[in-house]
């Protein structure tokens, strides 16, 4: 009688294993969201859960905890704990063999265990599939001015049912290790097809059979999407396309009306973008006479000797019928497409719609950027000279021999000379002294700061106690305020929490906190005004400990200037390029207002009292100039190339 029983129980758990093992194997498409390092895992922010990696990793490595917190980290989860490897080690997944997957690798560069955040390069082969090579998440983090890297890839299905990923640290390295925060495998649906190639006519690429980098992923005319909210529990990030914008020339955003409902249709499912992106849009603007004179165009930093795919998408909100809006699609200066029109493709408003482009990239001089630019089909003659996007996606294609890195970014020189400028500041800066601020790696804290914008708007006498405008100009820190971290853009965020200035502009530009701009203006002090005008009071200042005279533009609260005023000034200043003036050094953003300031003065015109007009070449606009009426030592007004209109001062 008990030898029976002792068979049943063996039969018993044998059927619960079996049942467990089942129960995997058709769980194979379930996701996987792990924080690395973590016993227990955790939940972040958004309330997402992460489990730990424990059970799935293979090989030699150590669990480590990060020794500081960024406050730019948009959770402790998963980024404060790590996995480190000094050896070759791998994660196996089991994943069904008839899916595409995301892969998400999470980084945060810090000191672990003691160690060298600087040390750390490495490989990450998923499949035979080269994802990084070299890789240093600490140089890619300077470089972009982020405290974290997320890289995302989307791989092809995996026959076998079981995916490897593998990280190996470099060998050319001395004291080189490894190391991941995050990693999530994600099934999703089959979105990609096949892309026309731009500038070879009918010639396609088969995106479907190819594994790809989400180079970027934007929102093109709203806010950022976390990916708590994104659609088909894919949980994508999308941007804020401000950054990318080209010039000042930056069109107008557009949010659907509430009578416009938007409907996915057959061809276009939820998978492919949330509601979200396409509820808003940017055009360029309702002025037919400025946009056939320009492009509404995004810039974007990518690898050479790769093939790119560029996905747009097009939601209409305003027309209703055909020819209404009509333009033409360019990538890197090639026709992509001719007369296209959303309501032609669509057949309705509201009705979502995407199209893809494939781009090669070479290697040559200039070949590392990727333009996308709209233009109104004239030949059409559509009622409105406008375009329209409502979304932007840009993947990397794997070469032949299934690769997909590039190499580390390269910090700027103007960075690695603000750098090396604050660093040297601290060092021989005496107590209680001015000391210029160090540069923060980091993204936008969301929900922290107001718009202050600040540049100078009058001639100022130009001192410096021994230090030369080269090392001057080295100084200024490029700043990516609208950099592409998860915090940056956050749906429901005042909008007064957010960046107003594009990466171009703010790149030329240096960040004041708005402490150092209440100490050389004595607090806004009445006795350091120097003009007045409609939208507020320019006060003389004192910047780098004295050595500096500026003027300072604060903008009156109750003024009609907006931000979308400050932000045209900005970027059209931050263009201004002359033997005779510094241009735009820089702007802050803290406190709610709008103050924007640069050093400009005048060599060999000072002293005159006489009102005169003098023209400046605008700087990467062929045939442009900007026309500057002075008087005595004051600029009075700019007028804006093409068009009517001048900025007072």
């Amino acid at each position: 009688m008990i030898a029976k029983i002792q068979i049943l129980f063996y039969l018993i758990l044998l059927s619960l294993n079996t049942i467990q093992v089942l129960s995997a194997a058709s769980n194979s498409s379930n996701p996987y969201v792990l924080s690395c390092g973590s016993s227990n895992g955790g939940t972040d922010s958004d309330g997402r859960k992460w489990s730990s990696d424990s059970q799935l990793i293979s090989g030699n490595s150590t669990m480590a905890t990060a020794q500081y917190q960024d406050p730019s980290l948009p959770s402790q989860v998963p980024y404060m704990s790590a996995r480190i490897f000094n050896t070759s080690s791998s994660y196996k997944f089991s994943v069904s063999p008839k899916q595409r997957l995301w892969v998400r690798l999470h980084f945060y560069p810090s000191s672990y265990n003691n160690l060298d955040k600087s040390d750390s390069y490495f490989a990450v082969t998923a499949n035979g599939f080269t994802l990084l090579n070299n890789f240093s998440a600490s140089i890619s983090a300077e470089a972009l001015t982020q405290a974290y890297i997320v890289r995302e890839f989307s791989l092809t299905p995996v026959a076998s049912g079981n995916l490897n990923i593998t990280f190996t640290p470099s060998l050319s390295h001395n004291k080189s290790y490894a190391f991941v925060n995050g990693i999530e495998v994600i099934p999703m649906p089959d979105i990609f097809q096949q892309a026309n190639m731009v500038g070879f006519a009918d010639q396609t690429i088969d995106v479907q059979s190819s594994t790809l980098q989400t180079m970027f992923r934007l929102n093109v005319g709203g806010q950022y999407i976390g990916a708590a909210n994104d659609s088909a529990g894919l949980n994508r990030a999308w941007y804020d396309d401000s950054p990318y914008l080209f010039g000042a020339a930056f069109g107008v955003t557009l949010v659907a009306e509430k009578n416009v409902t938007i409907q996915y249709s057959s061809n276009v499912s939820e998978s492919i973008a949330p509601v979200d992106v396409y509820s808003t849009a940017r055009s360029m603007g309702p002025d037919p006479k400025v946009n056939v004179h320009y492009n509404l165009t995004w810039v974007f930093q990518v690898d050479a000797n790769f093939t790119y795919v560029v996905r747009l998408h097009f939601c209409e909100l305003q027309s209703t019928k055909i020819n209404e809006r009509v333009f033409d699609i360019f990538v890197n200066n090639k026709t992509a497409q001719a007369a296209a029109d959303v309501i032609g493709l669509t057949g309705k408003i509201g009705v979502p719609a995407y199209k893809d482009y494939a781009i090669v990239v070479n290697d040559q001089d200039g070949d590392d950027q990727l333009w996308v630019a709209l233009h109104p089909s004239v030949s059409m003659k559509p009622e409105y000279y406008d375009a329209l996007l409502n979304g932007l996606e840009i993947f990397k294609v794997n070469d032949t021999g299934g690769n997909l890195a590039g190499p580390n970014p390269v910090p700027s020189q103007m960075l690695l000379d603000a750098e090396a400028a604050a660093e040297g500041e601290r060092n021989h800066s005496p107590p209680g002294g001015s000391k210029v601020k160090g540069l923060v790696i980091g993204g936008v804290t969301g929900g922290a700061a107001g718009v202050v914008v600040a540049a100078a708007v009058c001639f100022v006498v130009y001192q410096r106690k021994k230090r030369s405008t080269e090392s001057g100009v080295g100084a200024w820190l490029p700043l990516y305020g609208t950099s592409t971290t998860s915090t940056s853009r956050k749906s429901g965020t005042n909008a007064s929490s957010t960046s107003h200035v594009s990466s171009l502009a703010a790149g030329l530009c240096r960040h004041f906190s708005l402490s150092e701009i209440k100490h050389g203006t004595k607090n806004f002090d009445e006795s350091q005004v120097i003009g007045v005008g409609g939208f507020g009071k320019v006060y003389k200042g004192l910047i780098d400990g004295g050595s500096t005279r500026v003027a300072i533009k604060r903008s009156n609260p109750s003024s009609e200037q907006g931000v979308h005023e400050f932000q045209t000034e900005i970027e059209m200043l931050s263009k201004l390029r002359h033997r005779h003036l510094v241009s735009l050094i820089g702007f802050c953003e803290e406190g709610g207002e709008m103050i924007w300031f640069m050093i400009i003065w005048l060599m060999g015109l000072l002293g005159s009292t006489s009102t005169r007009t003098i023209s400046l070449p605008c700087h990467g606009s062929k045939g442009w100039k900007f026309v500057l009426e002075l008087q005595g030592d004051c600029i009075i007004s700019i007028l804006v190339p093409g068009t009517q209109s001048s900025i007072e001062m």
